[in-house]
């Protein structure tokens, strides 16, 4: 009897600790989180209250690779495997506010990636739909978003060029990969007055504001960028 008592006494304590040690871990990287908010993007310009509680909120630590974990609140792109990457905390923010969402738009993102961009945006907007041309990225971030009890992100593997014809028209569109040229067919599933914003380029890259009128499309520059190049059909209209 006593040998079971000091059994479920031990089983109690190990529990504890690592409750403990787990509180303490997610303490410790909610503070480099409000300090990477501080310093690396409201220092830099981003004004929206809803971007920034939504950049507080998302636990970007959870949707990279372990190893590279006591990195993740640094100002910088990191791994996520299969040669991608997820972007730079004040390039997330940055891409997030110029789409001016209020906060009923559909959005439509294209590079699920880890799938914390389609996070940042369902902190905002109460639907997401997002398209992955690595399977194994979006099963893997597909998973991550639901134990983090993320809902209404829907998530479709293939060609990000093509957009989603089916679930169109979108308030808004974000690219999280760089094709060379404007995409005809995102620029189609915008609503009038909708805001597409993406990388262009081949090396040299322009992060680029489209936003579709009545009358046709506006552009505007909005600062140089580096991502990872969209495959699929976008290289094949090199």
């Amino acid at each position: 009897m006593g040998e079971n008592k000091f059994l479920i006494y031990s089983i109690f304590l190990i529990s504890f600790i690592l409750c403990s040690q787990k509180q303490e871990k997610m303490e410790y990287f909610k503070k480099l989180r409000f300090k990477m908010v501080k310093e690396q993007i409201e220092s830099r310009g981003v004004k929206d209250k809803k971007v920034l509680d939504a950049m507080k909120k998302v636990p970007r630590h959870l949707f990279v690779p372990e190893r590279y974990r006591e990195w993740s609140y640094e100002d910088r792109p990191l791994p996520i495997g299969e040669e991608q990457t997820i972007s730079q905390p004040y390039i997330v923010a940055f891409m997030t506010e110029s789409l001016k969402l209020k906060g009923n738009e559909r959005v439509l993102e294209i590079g699920t990636g880890s799938g914390y961009q389609a996070a940042i945006l369902r902190e905002i907007v109460p639907e997401v739909y997002t398209i992955e041309i690595i399977e194994s990225l979006a099963k893997r971030a597909e998973l991550t978003l639901k134990e983090l009890g993320y809902k209404d992100i829907h998530i479709r593997v293939g060609d990000g060029y093509k957009g989603w014809k089916e679930e169109a028209p979108f308030d808004a569109i974000i690219v999280t990969a760089a094709p060379n040229h404007i995409p005809q067919p995102l620029i189609d599933q915008l609503k009038i007055g909708g805001r597409l914003v993406i990388p262009v380029g081949d090396f040299m890259q322009e992060l680029v504001l489209v936003t579709r009128t009545k009358k046709g499309i506006k552009k505007e520059n909005l600062l140089p960028v580096m991502f990872v190049p969209m495959t699929g059909e976008a290289q094949k209209k090199d």
